[in-house]
């Protein structure tokens, strides 16, 4: 694609009244104040506590595999904000994508979505169960009537029965240098390889140095650009706030037009460090993550891990708008060596390994060494 054809529609698709966006998002909002201790009430994502058997009382009983048919997060939590929030988000309405035009002067991103995207700038338990072998999954066929995806990371999907359902919300949760940016690059890779179309909407980074990070992998991101089958989006987190109304808004259509099969999100947790006022800041992940179920793309966000619990987020709701979570730890040894962990949370309407499993980062991305324990 040439330079001369910079100006491209999603730019202006998304672009915002310039008198609706002198003013900056409210951070505040005194009638939702009173809601900020019942918002999650009851149904807590957490880790489980130390003496705990991990085991859910809404939960099938583990088979001999290890391999659980699992909704809910570990500790024995029940599933009904889970629940309530999925519902919610399965009936967004489809009309989002009629609350801008296009023609809107001020543009969020100079250009339009498909170039300007492209200019604008990845069993059972612990250490001491079974191991899951491919053989685990083959005594019975697995049979879905729900389009599954794989997330191209060798060892994790294999921990995963048929892969993830497609157009679900996902979220890699972990500390800094646990590779979260790798994994959601890694997933838009997979897919590139498999003939999709593909968005990375980066908050932290610049364009060209997520094309350097890939180029050092060996994934021609830059080709996929030229093709106008990726596209990447350079966006300041203030500027993307203020704005996330008519982004929600055009984002559906805007997805649909451009063919976009997967999308990652890096990072959630900086959209949210905007909104000082908590009830504030819920509602507009709530609304943002419902636009993007109605867009009907796969959708992966990134966010950093409570410094308390490394089984919640930063802000502590994301995990609860999702279908599936990924944590990502560092996990330290009786003989103090760290090691990187990974473990799947929950994933909606799939069977998946409870196993605690290493992981590296390498030049070709994440590994999951699925038959080895942690030490």
């Amino acid at each position: 694609m040439s330079e001369d054809a910079e100006d491209d529609w999603f730019e202006r698709a998304l672009s915002e009244d310039d008198a609706s966006e002198d003013a900056p998002a409210e951070t505040t909002d005194a009638s939702a104040e009173n809601s900020d201790d019942d918002w999650f009430e009851g149904d807590d994502l957490q880790s489980p506590d130390d003496g705990s058997d991990g085991t859910d009382e809404f939960e099938a009983e583990p088979s001999e595999t290890g391999i659980e048919a699992s909704d809910a997060p570990p500790g024995g939590q029940s599933s009904e904000a889970d629940a309530s929030a999925e519902n919610r988000a399965d009936t967004s309405a489809a009309g989002a994508s009629d609350a801008a035009t296009a023609d809107s002067g001020g543009s969020l991103f100079d250009e339009d979505f498909g170039s300007a995207l492209q200019s604008a700038g990845e069993p059972g338990g612990g250490g001491d169960a079974a191991v899951p072998s491919e053989g685990d999954f083959d005594e019975e066929p697995f049979e879905s009537v729900i389009p599954r995806i794989d997330l191209g990371i060798e060892g994790l999907d294999q921990m995963i029965q048929g892969g993830i359902p497609s157009r679900h919300l996902m979220v890699v949760i972990g500390s800094p240098g646990t590779g979260k940016t790798t994994f959601g690059l890694q997933f838009l890779h997979h897919g590139l390889e498999q003939g999709e179309n593909v968005v990375f909407i980066t908050l932290e980074q610049s364009r060209e140095s997520i094309l350097d990070t890939a180029d050092e992998r060996g994934w021609e991101f830059d080709r996929y650009e030229r093709e106008d089958r990726l596209a990447i989006v350079d966006l300041d987190p203030v500027e993307m706030a203020n704005s996330l109304e008519n982004i929600r808004g055009e984002f559906p259509e805007l997805i649909r037009e451009f063919g976009a099969d997967r999308l990652v999100l890096d990072s959630v947790s900086l959209l949210e460090m905007m909104y000082d006022d908590q009830a504030r800041r819920r509602t507009e992940v709530f609304d943002f993550t419902r636009s993007l179920k109605g867009a009907g793309v796969t959708t992966m966000f990134t966010s950093e891990a409570n410094e308390d619990n490394p089984y919640a987020s930063r802000h502590g709701i994301i995990e609860y708008l999702t279908d599936a979570v990924f944590v990502l730890q560092y996990v330290r040894g009786d003989t103090q060596e760290t090691r990187l962990a990974v473990e799947i949370q929950k994933i909606r309407n799939a069977n998946h390994s409870r196993a605690t499993k290493p992981y590296a980062i390498t030049l070709d991305g994440i590994d999951v060494y699925q038959q080895a324990s942690i030490f």
